[in-house]
C-alpha cells in the first residue's frame, strides 16, 4: 500500500477527497517557481473561497516551507481569507477620494440593505461586506467591487440596482466587460500628438493583429536587430525619461548601473501594482493596450541583459491581468517572447503575477519580497534592486507608464522625446484630476501645463456653488496646496518647488465643504492601514496619527497634539524605513502649514467650520 499523501491524511469535510485533488494539481504547476507560495494561495482560495487551516498545512508540506511562512503570508495580504465568505464579496472602497465623495453614506447603506454589520455575511451566503483602502477606481467615485467587477459613481438607487441583480443571478462576467471604470474616449482629450494612450479605445486590447497595424513591436525589431543594449541605454538616456512611477528618477541612468554587472541570470520587473489613491493611469494602459505595455517591458530587458521578466500586477486589477496574461500569449506565439526573439540571440520570457491587497507592495523592494512569496516588507537600501533585487540577482524595476514611453523613444529618438515637455522633465505624461471636480479626468499631455489648466480646462472647476480649498498633489503621500499654486507647470521641480509634488500625476481637488481635519482622518487610516509593521517609526506613528485626528474629529483634542504630531512627524521621516512611513506625515505637515486655524478650530474650540465634524 501507498503511503498516504498530505491531502488523504487531512479526514475533514472541507478537505474532501475533490478538493485535496484540485489543491494538488494547483500547487504541482506552481512548485518550482519563484516566489511559489503567494500564487498558490491565490489559487487556492479560488477552490473554497478560502484558505482553512487544513489547506495552509498541505500548501506548507508540499512546497517544503514552514508553517510560519505560510502563516505570513495569509497574515500580511489582505485579499487572502481565513474563514468562509459569501458568494458574492462586496469591496467598498474607502480611499480619500471615494470619502470625499461620499463613501461613508453608502457603506451604512448597504449594512443596512444586507442586514450585516461591516465584516458580516448574509444568512443566505450571498454577500460578504468589507471595505478596501483603494480599489483604483478613483475617477468614478464613490466606488465599490462585487468581486471582479467595479461599480462607480454610486447612488443608493444604483446601490440597489446592483443587489438585486446579484441576488437574481445576473451578475457580469468581468472578461466580457469593455473596461473596469468608464470609456477612455468619454474623457476631454490634450491638443497635441499622444503618444502613452494613442490606442486606448480605438483597439481591441484582446488583438494583437489591431496593435501590430499601429506599429506595434516595430520599436522591439529596431532595438534587437540594429542597436546594441549600450546604444538603447544611450537613447533612454537622451531622452531624458523620468521614472513615472512617482520617484522620477532618470530611467536610462538606472539601467546604466545593471546593464554591466557580470552576474547571471537578471530580471526587469514591471511595477504594475498600482495602489497610490486617485492613480488610475496604468490601469487604462493595461487594459487599453497591454502589448505596448508588454514591449517596453522586453526592450528594457534587452537593454540591461535580462532573460526573465515579471508583470506585478495590483489584486484589485482583474480585468487587466486577464488582458495582460492574453498579450503575454499571443506575444510567444507570434515570436515576441521566448527563444531567439525575431532571429536574434536574444531570448526572453515574461511571467505575470498578481498582489493580493497590499499598498507597500508598490515600493520596489517590498514588490519583489512579495515576487518571491514573502510578505512585502522593504529591504533596506543599498544594496538597490539593480544590484541585489529577485533572489539576490541584479533587477531592474519599471513602472507601467515608464515602459510604455519606450516604444515611441526608441522609433523616434531621445533627442525628439527630450523636445517634448518641459526640460526638468521631459516628455509625455498621464495627468489625472480627481476629487471634487465636475468632470474627473485622465489625460495625456506634455508636462509642463499648469495645475490650474489641468482644474479648470479639463477637471470642469469645482462643483457649482463651490470655492476651490486645497488641492493634494501625487497621491495620498503627497503635500496640499492652495490656489497659490494654480500657476505651477506640472512637472517634478516646479511642484516641488511650490510645496507639492509630481508623484504619479494625479491631482485631488477639495472644495469648501471638506473639512482639513476629516480629510488627514481619512488619509491617516490609509496609512495606518496599509503599513506593513516592520518598523517601529511607522508602525506605532502611523497609528497614532490616526488617534489624534480620529480624536479631533470628535471635539476631544487634547492640549499639545499638535506640537506631538510635529515632534511624531520628525520621527517618522528620518527613522522609518521605507517610504510608506517617510511620507504618511507629509500631508498633515502641509495641512498645518496652510490650515492651523482650522485644525486649532476642532482642538480649542471644539467647533468644525466646514460643519463636517460632529461633537456628540
Amino acid at each position: 500500500m501507498k503511503p498516504l499523501g498530505p491531502c488523504e491524511s487531512v479526514p475533514t469535510a472541507q478537505m474532501r477527497q475533490e478538493v485535496c485533488d484540485s489543491l494538488q494539481a494547483l500547487i504541482s504547476r506552481h512548485r518550482g517557481r519563484i516566489g511559489a507560495l503567494l500564487p498558490t494561495l491565490q489559487d487556492a482560495q479560488r477552490i473554497l473561497g478560502h484558505i482553512p487551516l487544513e489547506m495552509q498545512q498541505v500548501i506548507a508540506a508540499e512546497l517544503k516551507l514552514s508553517g510560519s511562512q505560510v502563516f505570513g503570508a495569509m497574515s500580511f495580504y489582505s485579499m487572502l481569507a481565513w474563514q468562509p465568505r459569501g458568494q458574492y464579496i462586496i469591496r467598498v472602497c474607502g480611499s480619500p477620494c471615494c470619502h470625499l465623495n461620499g463613501a461613508a453614506a453608502l457603506l451604512e447603506l448597504l449594512q443596512e440593505e444586507l442586514g450585516v454589520p461591516l465584516g458580516g455575511t448574509t444568512a443566505d451566503r450571498l454577500f460578504t461586506l468589507e471595505t478596501s483602502a483603494c480599489l483604483g477606481a478613483c475617477e468614478v467615485s464613490p466606488a465599490m467591487q462585487v468581486n471582479e467587477v467595479v461599480y462607480g459613481r454610486l447612488t443608493p438607487g444604483r446601490v440597489r440596482e446592483v443587489l438585486s441583480d446579484y441576488r437574481a443571478g445576473q451578475g457580469p462576467d468581468y472578461r466580457d466587460l469593455p473596461y473596469s471604470t468608464c470609456d477612455f474616449r468619454e474623457f476631454r482629450r490634450a491638443p497635441g500628438e499622444s503618444l502613452l494612450l494613442e490606442n486606448v479605445g480605438l483597439i481591441d486590447p484582446l488583438n494583437l493583429e489591431d496593435y501590430l497595424k499601429r506599429g506595434g513591436y516595430t520599436a522591439l525589431e529596431k532595438a534587437l536587430t540594429s542597436m546594441t543594449p549600450e546604444a538603447v541605454i544611450e537613447e533612454v538616456k537622451l531622452s531624458g525619461l523620468r521614472g513615472r512611477g512617482g520617484a522620477g528618477f532618470p530611467t536610462g541612468l538606472k539601467w546604466s548601473f545593471t546593464r554591466p554587472l557580470p552576474a547571471s541570470p537578471k530580471y526587469v520587473v514591471c511595477n504594475a501594482d498600482e495602489g497610490e489613491p486617485g492613480t488610475v493611469k496604468d490601469r487604462y494602459l493595461m487594459e487599453g493596450d497591454p502589448h505596448k505595455v508588454l514591449e517596453g517591458l522586453i526592450i528594457a530587458a534587452y537593454a540591461v541583459g535580462a532573460a526573465h521578466g515579471f508583470i506585478y500586477c495590483r489584486g484589485e486589477y482583474y480585468l487587466s491581468r486577464h488582458r495582460l496574461q492574453h498579450a503575454i500569449d499571443q506575444a510567444r506565439e507570434r515570436g515576441f517572447l521566448g527563444k531567439r526573439l525575431l532571429g536574434t540571440d536574444f531570448s526572453c520570457t515574461v511571467e505575470l503575477r498578481s498582489g493580493a491587497g497590499s499598498y507597500v507592495c508598490g515600493e520596489e523592494t517590498a514588490l519583489i519580497e512579495s515576487l518571491e512569496g514573502k510578505r512585502g516588507f522593504p529591504r533596506l537600501k543599498p544594496p538597490f534592486p539593480g544590484v541585489v533585487g529577485v533572489q539576490g540577482q541584479p533587477t531592474v524595476v519599471n513602472n507601467v507608464e515608464t515602459l510604455a514611453n519606450l516604444p515611441a523613444i526608441i522609433n523616434r529618438g531621445g533627442a525628439w522625446y527630450r523636445e517634448i515637455g518641459t526640460p526638468d522633465t521631459p516628455g509625455a505624461k498621464i495627468f489625472q484630476v480627481m476629487g471634487q471636480v465636475r468632470t474627473p479626468q485622465v489625460l495625456e499631455a506634455p508636462t509642463g501645463m499648469t495645475l490650474g489648466d489641468l482644474i479648470q480646462v479639463y477637471g470642469g472647476g469645482v462643483r457649482p456653488g463651490r470655492t476651490l480649498k486645497m488641492i493634494q498633489t501625487g497621491g495620498a503621500s503627497g503635500s496640499l496646496v492652495t490656489r497659490a499654486a494654480l500657476k505651477t507647470p506640472l512637472d517634478f521641480g516646479s511642484l516641488e518647488a511650490a510645496g507639492g509634488a509630481l508623484g504619479s500625476g494625479t491631482m485631488l481637488v477639495m472644495d469648501d465643504s471638506t473639512c482639513v481635519v476629516d480629510f488627514l482622518r481619512c488619509v491617516a487610516a490609509f496609512f495606518a492601514h496599509e503599513s506593513c509593521g516592520q518598523c517601529t517609526p511607522c508602525r506605532e506613528g502611523a497609528a497614532w496619527i490616526l488617534e489624534v485626528f480620529t480624536r479631533l474629529s470628535r471635539g476631544e483634542g487634547r492640549e499639545g497634539d499638535l506640537d506631538f504630531l510635529l515632534r511624531l512627524a520628525d520621527t517618522l521621516k528620518d527613522a522609518s524605513l521605507c517610504p510608506l512611513g517617510q511620507s504618511a506625515p507629509v500631508p498633515l505637515l502641509s495641512a498645518i502649514k496652510h490650515f492651523r486655524p482650522e485644525i486649532e478650530a476642532h482642538l480649542k474650540d471644539k467647533t468644525c467650520p466646514a460643519g463636517v465634524c460632529r461633537f456628540d
